[in-house]
Order: structure tokens, then C-alpha cells, then sequence
């Protein structure tokens, strides 16, 4: 099971650190997973599936069934709702369809600039 759970991690380019941080099991729960010592218990594993936008099934075994595909945790529901009610925001997401990575990557820069510009913060991209 570690094995999906480290191929995860590489896919989105995280650490386990930041999987703790963010959900909650601890690094040690980790380390122990790792070395074979323990396994998660279910809840836990569910928080890290949740996190990865994964089916509980994909995390343990790799596999999941053609329905659970297309899964979707509640936080992703709550953005794709948020995006689809408010105009602004569907379009900016209209916006970045079709975009190249690197267009995207600038996008971002400047979603980041704005944010911290809107918070009073150090501007240092010159915008």
C-alpha cells in the first residue's frame, strides 16, 4: 500500500510532511506504514484518499472500478459549486482551458501577486 502512497506523492510532487501537515495522520503513522510495521487505520487512510482525490479502493490496491473513476471528495464538490455560481470565478476558469503549462504556471504568478498585493503584502513581481 505504501508503494501507491509514495507514487502519489511524486505524481503532485509533495512530501509526506505536507500530507501530515494537511490531514491530520502522523508522520510517525506514516514512517510505520512505510516500513510495514502497521497499516493506517481506515479513517486515516480515507483523510489521505480524500486528499489525494482518490477512491479509498485506489490506495489500498492500486485498482479502482470504472465508476469510482471519477470520483470526487466533498472539498473538490465545494470548489466546483463555488466556481459554477459565481460568474468571476467561471470565467477565469473559462480562461484557463486549453492553456499551455507554462501559461498556466505564469497564471498562477500572477493569482499569487494579486492575492498578496490584496493583503498588503510585499508585491515583488514588478506588477
Amino acid at each position: 500500500m505504501y508503494e501507491i502512497f509514495s507514487k502519489l506523492l511524486q505524481e503532485h510532487g509533495i512530501t509526506p510532511y505536507k500530507v501530515s501537515k494537511e490531514t491530520g495522520v502522523s508522520q510517525s503513522t506514516l514512517s510505520d506504514w512505510k516500513r510495514g510495521v502497521s497499516t493506517p487505520k481506515q479513517d486515516k487512510l480515507q483523510k489521505i484518499a480524500d486528499y489525494f482525490g482518490v477512491t479509498l479502493e485506489y490506495l489500498m490496491t492500486g485498482e479502482e472500478k470504472e465508476a469510482d473513476r471519477y470520483y470526487i471528495n466533498d472539498e473538490t464538490a465545494q470548489v466546483a459549486q463555488e466556481i459554477f455560481e459565481n460568474k468571476e470565478l467561471r470565467a477565469l476558469f473559462d480562461v484557463q482551458r486549453g492553456m499551455s503549462a507554462e501559461d498556466l504556471q505564469a497564471l498562477h504568478g500572477m493569482a499569487l501577486a494579486l492575492k498578496r498585493k490584496e493583503r498588503g503584502g510585499n508585491d515583488d513581481t514588478g506588477c
